[in-house]
Formats: C-alpha cells, sequence, structure tokens
C-alpha cells in the first residue's frame, strides 16, 4: 500500500510538474519571434531548465557534490521561476481573453500584447525572486512574551531559544547554521529547543562536510533538545537521527523531560513515521498519563495538526514549525486554509500555540511570502508557589 500511494503521489506531482513547464514553454515560444527561429536551441535549454531539480535530486542522492548544491539552487531557482510564470501568465491570459470579447484587440495587437507580456511578466518574477533570495538569506528574532499560571518552584521566568525547519543540505550550509548560532548565543537562553526538519531529507550534503559541527549554542542552564520533523523521515531516520543525536543534541521520541522547577518537556515523534515506516506515535493522551498537569507543561509537535486535542489536555504551550508560512507569495494564503494556525500566535482555552516559519527553506532559496527566524520566548510563570516568594 505504501509503495502504491508513493507512486501515485509522485505521478500527481510530475504531471502538474510537466504541463506547468509545457505550458511556460509555449508561452515564451509563441511570445517571441527569436525564439521561434532558434526553435532547437530554445527546447533545449528549456528542456534542461526543467528537469534541473529533478535530475539534482537524482544525482544528489547517489552521490553529494559541491555540483549537485548547485544543480539543487539553480533548480530551486527555476521552481520559483515556475510558480509566478504560472500564475503571472495565467492572469495575462484571462486579461486577454476579456479583451477579446468585445473585440477591443486586433490580431497585430494580439502578438504585440504577447510580446510585451512576455517581457514583463519575465522581469517581474525574476525580480520576486532576487528580492526573495535577499529576504532569505536575512534572518530575523522573532520574539513572544506569554505567561503560564503555574507554579515552577523557584524558577520564575524561562528564555526559550527555538529553530524550526532549519533544512541544512546542499542549500542551507555551514555559514547558515554560523549565523543562526550567533543569533541564538546572543539571545541568552535558558533553554534551546529545535523543533523538526533539522535536515533537509537526503544525509549525503550534510554528511559530506559534517554540517551539523558549525552549530554551536551557548551553555543552557536547561540544555538542548530536539524532536523529529517530516524531513528526518524522508532522509531515513535510521541514518538522521544518529546523526543529530551523535552532535549531542538529544532527539526526543515520545518522550518526556522534567527540567528545573518541575517544568515537563513533551517531545512527539512526527506524524509521518507512520507514513514512511509504518510507526505509529504515541498518542497525546498516552503521554498525558506520565504528566503532572499541576506544574508548567510544554509540548514540542513539529505539524501544528489538532490545536483542540492539545488544548483539552491542559498543555500551557505548544511549539510547531512545518508550514514555513507558505514560504513563498501567495503560499502563504494556501497554509492558512490548511492550518488552524500557520504562523504566529494563537491561545485556546489556556494554551498558547506559537508556530514558526522556520529559519531554513525547501526547494528555492526564495521567501517572499515569511521571513527567515529564530524565535525567543520569554514565559512567566505566576502560580501560587511564585506568589508566596
Amino acid at each position: 500500500m505504501k509503495k502504491y500511494q508513493m507512486i501515485v503521489f509522485f505521478s500527481i506531482v510530475l504531471t502538474i510538474y510537466s504541463l506547468v513547464n509545457i505550458y511556460l514553454f509555449y508561452k515564451g515560444y509563441k511570445a517571441l519571434p527569436c525564439l521561434q527561429r532558434n526553435r532547437i536551441l530554445y527546447s533545449i535549454t528549456f528542456f534542461l531548465l526543467a528537469i534541473l531539480f529533478i535530475v539534482a535530486k537524482i544525482l544528489e542522492s547517489k552521490h553529494s557534490s559541491v555540483i549537485t548544491d548547485i544543480l539543487n539552487i539553480v533548480g530551486g531557482f527555476w521552481l520559483a521561476f515556475m510558480l509566478y510564470g504560472f500564475l503571472f501568465f495565467l492572469l495575462s491570459d484571462i486579461i486577454l481573453l476579456l479583451l477579446r470579447i468585445p473585440g477591443i484587440i486586433s490580431g497585430d495587437n494580439i502578438v504585440l500584447f504577447r510580446k510585451w507580456s512576455f517581457i514583463v511578466i519575465s522581469s517581474a518574477s525574476s525580480l520576486l525572486i532576487i528580492g526573495g533570495f535577499i529576504n532569505a538569506i536575512i534572518p530575523v528574532t522573532k520574539e513572544y512574551n506569554i505567561t503560564i499560571n503555574k507554579p515552577a518552584g523557584s524558577v520564575k521566568t524561562l528564555r526559550i531559544a527555538a529553530v524550526s525547519d532549519i533544512h541544512l543540505g546542499s542549500i542551507i550550509r555551514k555559514r547558515s547554521l554560523k549565523k543562526m548560532s550567533g543569533l541564538i548565543k546572543d539571545m541568552k537562553p535558558d533553554l534551546v529547543l529545535l523543533l523538526g526538519d533539522i535536515l533537509d531529507g537526503e544525509i549525503g550534503p550534510v554528511l559530506r562536510g559534517d554540517l551539523l559541527q558549525y552549530f554551536t549554542w551557548p551553555k543552557c542552564a536547561d540544555g538542548l533538545y530536539a524532536i523529529t520533523g517530516n524531513h528526518e523521515f524522508i532522509g531515513g531516520a535510521n541514518r538522521t537521527i544518529p546523526y543529530i543525536e551523535s552532535k549531542g543534541i538529544r532527539v526526543l521520541k515520545d518522550e518526556i523531560v522534567t527540567l528545573e522547577g518541575g517544568i515537563q518537556l513533551i517531545g512527539r515523534i512526527d506524524r509521518d513515521s507512520y507514513r514512511f515506516y509504518r510507526k505509529e506515535r504515541l498518542p497525546l493522551g498516552e503521554l498525558m498519563k506520565q504528566v503532572d498537569t499541576t506544574r508548567p507543561v510544554i509540548l514540542l509537535d513539529h505539524q501544528p495538526f489538532h490545536l483542540d486535542e492539545t488544548a483539552k489536555y491542559g498543555i500551557d504551550l505548544e511549539l510547531s514549525g512545518h508550514t514555513h508560512n507558505g514560504q513563498m507569495w501567495p503560499l502563504n494564503y494556501v497554509t492558512k486554509m490548511i492550518y488552524e494556525l500557520s504562523y504566529g500566535y494563537l491561545k485556546k482555552r489556556n494554551t498558547n500555540f506559537i508556530v514558526s516559519s522556520g529559519y531554513g527553506l525547501w526547494g528555492p532559496r526564495v521567501r517572499s511570502g515569511s521571513r527567515s527566524e529564530v524565535l525567543l520566548i520569554n514565559i512567566t510563570f505566576t502560580g501560587a508557589e511564585n506568589k508566596l516568594k
């Protein structure tokens, strides 16, 4: 069943991918006479660009190298152009159709309209991609201040540095990790949390440069913990998780740890463990049987689904990532339709939810609908024990 589902999924993706590229090919071919005169060269160039990202992923799975890194980067930019080219050309076709109905535009003007539409759309898409690239390489710190009305012993406040979706691999490499480490160090946190998708998928590009060695974190009172994301399973959990743990990072796999002051930290295995390994994660209700809900409870769950369930169990704070907040406009509107909370902060009952847009990215190194970020979460505990002090 798993193999059949994967075949169906990739067949649908490949069909959509091919149709979009065919559409873009003909938009360029019909718009510019010079491309018609050089049909063979145009066809070969376009075909190479269209298959670049797929070829890069195939080659990367066999043997990672600087060449596959470059192919991934260039292929990623083409993915971004596919998105914006398709959307803008579709809008252009709708406008042209409306102009044709009352006979406003003549045959010669149609040719001129196609030519200038191609020039304007290609230029606008390129500028949007360039701006998105610049935006992607300038991460920010996003700060949240929340209050938990539970006692935490002598602990009155807790500073958490949290990062989701680093996607370490062929695109996010040591320079990005060093910058992220610097941001975390400047926060002077009590606790550092990695919220899944630490690695991008194929572990080859990470092992080639032992990239995770460039992630350094300050000495914290409560240490460093991580959870798995879906990409840890895409890349083969039997390889990705041991590598992460070899760097001294404690990966919580349906586990609970108790920090100073009785603060309980729950780390869930990503829900995609079943899709890739047919291994069910523990139900949240089972994990909560091991928890003292009179003390603060923090839940780490990579994908922000079933928020009502989390709120029902009296969990004080859930931290998630996964959505990238759409990464590229207008996909942020799509994630808003899929998730109750696709980005930012929400409170349900007494539970605080925070979903990060992530530090890294998937596919194009472009962020036109969100920012790359590291979270700083300041928690104040106002339970009875603290009030007596």
